[in-house]
């Protein structure tokens, strides 16, 4: 597919263009040229990032459509993902100051380029985190997070030996479209990147179709858990919570969870079925890998990394990281490979961005370790199955719901989601064009 003379300028005017296959949208470029790019008549709140640690509610130019396949979108729910807190911390590189954040997003069709035919103005929608052609190689599979064709970044082409779909609200890193944090969002490829959302699924339920439910179920399916499995799950966030559900649902006989503090007395409420090992209150001597050799005779067949690879235990990788030694920790992985019976498979979904020390290669090759990259979950496989065990109640997401907050307050909520502060799991993110609460979703928060 031939760019079009607007995104070609995009492209050129952020040094990115080279001669790959690709399709970059005007993406970036409208981040630091909003008057331009959006409509300057009618104004919008949107979270920015501001700088490492920093991020703020502030105002700017509502989109319209660029291309012809684009759709504008009222949002009517966003979330907060802990893969958020990487783009806080600066840990994913190519942030420019002002991008607007926010990859996982609900809303109704605002307006529609003049090539959609599949949606219309007032359809309820979910979008995909990632942003999928429709027509390269992997697309056509389905494999939506792995499109030829919506990102042009070159260090992640020469990082990562090819590259992956664009994404919104994730850095220029992964083609630098603004995100859904806001009370309006522009979908490049609308009549591919939008799923409809049926009356009975509320956007508190539809919205996670996004990312985190299909990022879970790619979790657990691609990692091949089968009937009669232990499974340890690194990790009792929303990611975690939701691999718990799908690991039982497709067969495992039992799940584990490892984490620390009230995360795992969530877990207990919500998921009365799993164990958990909170790895910060083991006896002295005692580790996670000893624990679930003691749990499990061999260990578990299955370990699913749902943590990333930013967090430190050890004071080697501590300051590796903060040297610029490694961007990211092999701790975790070392766990999972050294806990599970010779031939397990290890799943890895939480986001490690580039290298890594001390990797544990020999317990790897010698006791047939299975080390399966997830990858970013291909949304488009899986959402419309998915969205039909929400209707038939197979899987209810508003289990992994703590909060519903405000746009106003988003910049507070990614502080106290940092901080692990007021019990915080997922949030529900309204916008002044949200419906009132669902049954079952939390009251509102205010900050």
């Amino acid at each position: 597919m031939a760019m079009s003379q607007a995104a070609l300028k995009a492209e050129q005017a952020l040094g990115h263009g080279d001669n790959a296959t690709t399709a970059q949208d005007v993406a970036g470029t409208a981040a630091f040229n909003r008057e331009k790019y959006g409509d300057p008549s009618e104004k919008m709140k949107a979270l920015a990032w501001m700088g490492k640690g920093k991020v703020e509610v502030v105002e700017c130019p509502k989109p319209k459509v660029i291309e012809d396949r684009d759709v504008i979108l009222k949002v009517t729910g966003s979330t907060v993902c802990g893969s958020d807190l990487h783009l806080l911390h600066g840990t994913v590189i190519e942030l420019e100051k002002g991008d607007i954040l926010g990859h996982e997003f609900c809303g109704i069709v605002d307006d529609v380029g003049p090539a959609v035919k599949n949606v219309k103005k007032g359809d309820r929608v979910v979008a995909s985190f990632q942003i999928a052609c429709g027509d390269c190689m992997y697309c056509k599979q389905k494999l939506s997070s792995q499109c030829e064709k919506t990102n042009s970044n070159t260090i992640e082409n020469a990082m990562y030996g090819g590259r992956t779909a664009g994404m919104f609200g994730y850095s220029h890193f992964t083609g630098g479209f603004a995100g859904g944090q806001a009370e309006y969002a522009r979908v490049p490829y609308g009549d591919v990147n939008l799923l409809k959302l049926p009356d009975d699924v509320p956007d508190e339920k539809g919205l996670y179709l996004s990312d985190v439910i299909s990022t879970s179920w790619n979790c657990v399916v691609d990692t091949g858990v089968k009937k009669g499995d232990v499974v340890a799950i690194w990790g009792a966030g929303p990611i975690g919570q939701m691999c718990v559900d799908f690991s039982f649902l497709n067969g495992a006989e039992r799940v584990i969870v490892i984490d620390q503090n009230w995360r795992l007395d969530y877990i207990k409420e919500k998921y009365p079925k799993a164990e958990t090992i909170d790895f910060s209150k083991l006896p002295k001597g005692t580790s996670v890998v000893s624990k679930l050799k003691e749990l499990v005779h061999g260990g578990p067949d299955v370990a699913l990394e749902c943590v990333a690879g930013e967090f430190a235990k050890g004071w080697a990788h501590y300051f590796e990281m903060m040297l610029g030694f490694e961007t990211d920790t092999s701790e975790i992985i070392n766990e999972q490979i050294e806990s599970v019976k010779n031939y397990g498979r290890v799943g890895v979904t939480g986001v490690y961005v580039g290298y890594t020390n001390h990797f544990n290669i020999g317990s790897l090759m010698e006791r047939g370790i299975r080390l399966i990259g997830n990858g970013q979950a291909p949304v488009h496989l899986y959402w419309e199955k998915l969205l039909g065990m929400i209707q038939s109640g197979e899987i209810e997401p508003l289990k992994m719901l703590s909060h519903r907050v405000r746009m106003e307050d988003m910049d507070k909520v990614y502080y106290k989601f940092e901080k692990k502060e007021d019990g915080m799991q997922k949030v529900y993110v309204q916008t002044r064009f949200s419906q009132p609460p669902c049954k079952g979703s939390p009251e509102l928060t205010v900050y």
